[in-house]
């Protein structure tokens, strides 16, 4: 069997004996869409495994804070986050959006935990340093300092934690807070006790060998063929990143990086998987 081959597998006799788990990362386009957050919760809840949900803000923040009279202010694309804009977020991302997708699960037999950084201390985080621009109270993790035996318990009970993307600095502060990097970093501080396929829901199937043919999809993607494809200029710039970070996350100890749309999501969680499997 090639080493290829093996990566390929989730459960191998010759391994050291680890569980499965399937931490899963969905986006804006994902919770802007009550229909497709339904569908996709009903898939969820149907992964007979241990698993996490970690999940975006979407656009609500910026409508309610319209309502309220709070403005949103980005730069290159970037939130800032002011005092006004983290007790924003913190009520709709860390309340309204992670209750309500809690409140769903449950509904659909998965006993779930809604949860930010700051509960149970799981995920404290620094306060992003100011350089050229001031980014406000917004957080970055170390996986190192996650608590991943408090995770651990949780799992061990057939309890299902759904994170907001809200970390906490340790001195009473609520950072806003990359849900691709809690994603990732959560695999990665839990990749000594479980197998991790780490799974980002995107926007199209896979990772795309032609960015204008939906059908161009790269099944299987190594480092080797990466270069092979960059060097062709064949990817979509604005991939690349997400690609460099799964391959840092599996340079740090996970196992699989999975990119897929979200419709595929049981599928992705087998071996016949419709999306690009990163190993």
């Amino acid at each position: 069997m090639s080493r290829e081959d093996k990566k390929d597998t989730l459960n191998e006799d010759h391994m050291p004996v680890q569980r499965p788990l399937f931490i899963i990362k969905i986006g804006g386009n994902i919770i802007d869409n009550p229909d497709a957050l339904e569908t996709f919760l009903a898939d969820f809840s149907k992964i007979n495994a241990v698993k996490i949900l970690v999940h975006g803000g979407g656009k609500i923040a910026t409508k309610i804070g319209t309502q309220l009279g709070i403005g949103s202010k980005y730069i290159d694309g970037r939130r800032i986050t002011d005092d006004a804009a983290i007790d924003l977020v913190t009520m709709v991302y860390g309340g309204l959006a992670n209750k309500k997708i809690v409140a769903q699960l449950q509904s659909r037999s998965t006993n779930a935990i809604g949860l930010t950084g700051a509960d149970a201390n799981i995920i404290p985080a620094k306060k992003r340093p100011v350089k050229e621009i001031d980014y406000g109270w917004v957080g970055d993790v170390e996986p190192s300092d996650i608590r991943h035996q408090t995770l651990n318990f949780f799992l061990e009970n057939g309890i299902t934690p759904v994170f907001a993307p809200l970390t906490h600095d340790t001195n009473g502060h609520i950072l806003n807070t990359n849900a691709d990097t809690i994603a990732s970093s959560l695999a990665v501080a839990l990749s000594g006790t479980f197998k991790v396929r780490l799974i980002y829901c995107f926007e199209k199937k896979g990772v795309l060998e032609d960015v204008n043919d939906n059908n161009s999809v790269i099944k299987k993607l190594n480092r080797e063929y990466y270069r092979q494809l960059k060097a062709e200029k064949k990817l979509f710039e604005g991939i690349l990143p997400k690609i460099d970070n799964a391959f840092a996350a599996i340079d740090a100890g996970v196992f699989q990086v999975l990119i897929g749309d979200a419709a595929d999501l049981i599928q992705n969680t087998t071996n016949d998987h419709e999306g690009t499997l990163i190993y």
